[in-house]
């Protein structure tokens, strides 16, 4: 028979200590809550505490610190800095253990508590879940831990649907929440519903009023700095991207796009832009608003002029994207010249004008002139100015009258309303007659294009409505500077006369300038 002989172990199988080594252990404890609420942090302060005292009672532990993570999602692991620090240390050999008060605590997902526990392990270093009563170097530690890390994952899981679930559901029930610490112009009222703060509203006022004369986006974040209003945040600087965002967000004229954005993945929680893998939920006079909805569509149609134009947008000058080169269609610009002597001129020439091989032949500009020949040309338009603002205010009515554009409407949301009927009603009989299904889609199909065109041709009368609407207000603020114009009196150019007055003007080689004003009348001056 065989002789055996054993060679006892002499190092611990992950220390690499002696096994009759008396060493203690360097130990960490590890704290975390999910949120920052008050009654959390009593949690997390108790935590911290639990575990000092605990970690020092024990005469073989050597205390290390208590890492911390204070008002971190546990679903994953990648912003939590407190847990990625003792990780760190203990890589680095000066932890030995870690105490933790659960698998949940430690991570919900189940991924990244099995690679954190696997890589301690591999370098020395063990985990205690006291809840649990698991400690990772234990034979059946890791089965024991995937099982567990496997339901705090499908507990969080569940909770993230949940919690989707019931903010779909107030979206759908049209319910509309703002978040008010960052949210200029409104508070959460008595009733939980968004409320004016009147103050805040003034600022929101200025924004799209200094906009809509002509200010650019980044002209006005200096401005509201100068001025010392502080930001949404609270910060000292405006940020054009911040001014960009009030003059778009339409819940300033009292309606609510809902699910604009949802989260892609509970783990990660990446949240994605909707561009309709999501329902979104258009909710009208939600709330109290503080821009009336026509200015506010003024505002957007504005931008999407400015965007046409590109850089050349200028507010510092009322000149910027209202004179055309008539050779190649490009706005003037203005350039200095002789900036640093004492024959120093600001001129405005085509910004086209050396760009191409042929070269525009249309003439430079000196303000003094294009303002001589501007109130010429408005002496010109106003020698009947009676006759002149009868045919504006005919003009005006007549974008007004929208009693046409109503009547189509109403016809149109009832056979929109007769539409759904006839759709729900098609959907019940296939679900309880036998109905050929070639027959049923084509029935279908054909209700579905029926839908669409009316709403299509609704949704571009109501846009039709506010066009008319905005060029009304163009002609009131053009017979607005007519009638103020007085003829014992040499006229005098104004920054907002010329704005309200002018809609374009271009200019030929020859010298021809062609006034186009906003009544849509045109006028011929030469230099």
């Amino acid at each position: 028979m065989a002789n055996i002989t054993v060679i006892p172990a002499t190092k611990t199988l992950h220390s690499k200590m002696p096994v009759n080594a008396r060493s203690r252990r360097k130990v960490a404890g590890y704290a975390r809550v999910s949120t920052d609420s008050e009654e959390q942090l009593t949690s997390y302060e108790a935590q911290v505490d639990y575990y000092t005292k605990f970690i020092r009672s024990n005469p073989d532990w050597e205390f290390v610190d208590v890492y911390t993570d204070e008002g971190i999602s546990a679903t994953n692991t990648r912003h939590r800095d407190g847990f990625n620090r003792m990780i760190a240390d203990a890589l680095a050999g000066r932890i030995d253990l870690i105490v933790t008060k659960s698998v949940s605590r430690f991570a919900r997902n189940t991924v990244d508590s099995l690679t954190a526990v696997r890589k301690l392990k591999e370098h020395g270093t063990e985990v205690y879940f006291e809840k649990e009563g698991i400690y990772t170097f234990d034979s059946k530690g890791e089965l024991l831990i995937t099982i567990m890390s496997s339901l705090a994952q499908e507990e969080s899981r569940s909770i993230s649907e949940n919690v989707t679930w019931g903010q779909r559901k107030r979206f759908a029930d049209g319910k509309v929440s703002l978040p008010y610490k960052s949210f200029l112009g409104y508070r959460k009222g008595p009733d939980g519903l968004p409320e004016i703060v009147p103050e805040e509203a003034e600022i929101i006022r200025e924004i799209y009023k200094l906009f809509i004369q002509g200010k650019t986006v980044n002209w006005i974040a200096t401005y509201l700095t100068a001025k010392g209003i502080p930001t949404p945040r609270g910060k000292e600087k405006w940020q054009t991207s911040t001014i960009e965002s009030i003059l778009t967000n339409e819940k300033y004229k009292g309606s609510a796009v809902l699910q604009k954005k949802f989260t892609v993945d509970f783990l990660s929680k990446k949240m994605k832009v909707n561009e309709g893998e999501v329902p979104q939920y258009i909710v009208d006079q939600s709330h109290p608003a503080i821009i009336d909805p026509a200015q506010w569509q003024k505002v957007q149609d504005e931008m999407a002029v400015r965007k046409s134009r590109g850089k050349h947008h200028n507010s510092l000058s009322p000149f910027s994207t209202k004179i055309v080169c008539g050779d190649c269609g490009d706005y003037y610009g203005s350039k200095v010249w002789h900036s640093t002597d004492k024959y120093r001129r600001v001129i405005w020439q085509c910004n086209g004008k050396f760009k191409g091989k042929d070269r525009c032949a249309t003439p430079h500009l000196y303000e003094d002139d294009i303002k001589r020949l501007f109130l010429r040309a408005v002496a010109d338009l106003t020698e009947d100015r009676e006759v002149l603002l009868e045919t504006c205010r005919m003009i005006h009515d007549e974008y007004l009258n929208t009693d046409t554009i109503d009547a189509e409407c109403a016809t149109l949301n009832d056979e929109i309303e007769i539409v759904s009927g006839l759709t729900k009603k098609l959907i019940a009989e296939n679900a309880t007659t036998a109905i050929p299904q070639d027959e049923y889609n084509r029935k279908y199909d054909a209700l579905v294009e029926r839908y669409h065109a009316a709403q299509d041709r609704l949704d571009d009368l109501q846009k039709l409505r506010i066009t008319r609407s905005f060029q009304a207000d163009v002609l009131e603020c053009f017979m607005f500077e007519i009638k103020t114009i007085d003829t014992m009196l040499p006229l005098e150019f104004t920054d907002r006369f010329w704005n309200n007055l002018i809609d374009r003007v271009t200019v030929y080689h020859d010298g021809r300038m062609v006034f186009r004003f906003k009544d849509g009348t045109e006028v011929m001056e030469t230099l």
